[in-house]
């Protein structure tokens, strides 16, 4: 069975497989533990009609695809064979959902940052639109592809952390720079391939880290607030220029302060096989070029 024939087989009132591993503690899903847990509640007590709730509640957003469609979900056999599923989304404003766990975080993500899933599927659907689907995806797929499903937002209020980030600088980062946690820096997990990984953690869990550059107030500001900042401001920075995947940085997700009780332990991050050394050329070549957002105009 083809992995579409198995997507369609698992249709329209089957519950969503694995739900009850969700763990709404984790410090990585406190941004969307509010959604989630409602999300939850609803598809245990109503899987039948749990796609047709995001698409009534995506409805009552507002929320646009990269097509400018407004966003709508419905059941994954609703794809046509022949139709590339980023180009289907654009065309339609329908996100093709499958009753597992992997769909279930994607959806999250759409509603926590809409602009930025947006403006990915808008350039996915003018990528395939270009190229087509045959062959390599190419460099600006690739990113697109890492981002939605892998990206960490690093957020920072002070350069030299990122430069850190970059140089893999781990005990600076994490141990010398600890109290600037939370205060000039955070990491965000935004790939929804990612959240899916973390359900079960491990030490090697490592995200594609983007740069963005806050204003000192961030950390001020109210959760609600930073997110629709962050929104605002990293759809922004992918929405025109080339995108190469080299200017990612590695992020072990369990070495933020805060994600793992273990990396209180200096010696967590003594780890090389881990915390590796990397390239110190790649490293200054990232910290020259490091994708960072720099807007201090606060979100409305």
């Amino acid at each position: 069975m083809t992995e579409r024939e198995s997507a369609a087989a698992f249709g329209e009132g089957a519950p969503i497989a694995n739900l009850e591993r969700i763990d709404w503690s984790a410090p990585w899903l406190a941004p969307y533990e509010e959604r989630g847990t409602r999300w939850h509640r609803d598809a245990q007590a109503d899987p039948a009609h749990f796609v047709r709730m995001l698409a009534r509640q995506a409805s009552e957003a507002g929320h646009k695809t990269g097509g400018g469609k407004p966003l709508s979900f419905v059941e994954q056999a609703e794809l046509p064979a022949t139709v590339a599923y980023e180009a289907y989304i654009a065309q339609t404003g329908r996100v093709p959902t499958r009753r597992n766990l992997h769909d279930f975080f994607n959806a999250l993500i759409w509603f926590a940052y809409p602009r930025v899933k947006a403006t990915l599927n808008a350039r996915q659907a003018r990528a395939i639109e270009r190229d087509g689907v045959a062959g390599a995806r190419g460099a600006e797929r690739d990113f697109l592809t890492l981002f939605d499903e892998n990206a960490v937002l690093f957020v920072c209020a002070d350069p030299g952390l990122g430069e850190h980030l970059a140089g893999f600088e781990w005990r600076r980062l994490f141990v010398d720079a600890r109290e600037a946690w939370g205060s000039r820096c955070e990491v965000r997990v935004f790939g929804h391939a990612l959240l899916e990984k973390l359900l079960v953690p491990y030490k090697a869990c490592t995200g594609h880290a983007w740069i963005v550059a806050a204003p000192p107030e961030y950390f001020g500001w109210p959760r609600e607030r930073q997110t629709l900042w962050l929104d605002r401001s990293v759809a922004a920075s992918l929405a025109e220029g080339p995108l190469d995947p080299c200017r990612y940085c590695p992020l072990p997700v369990l070495g933020v302060p805060g994600f793992w009780p273990a990396n209180t332990d200096p010696h967590f991050y003594d780890d090389p096989h881990v915390f590796r050394a990397g390239r110190r050329a790649r490293g200054a070549d990232a910290r020259a070029t490091s994708p960072a957002v720099v807007n201090s105009a606060p979100a409305k």
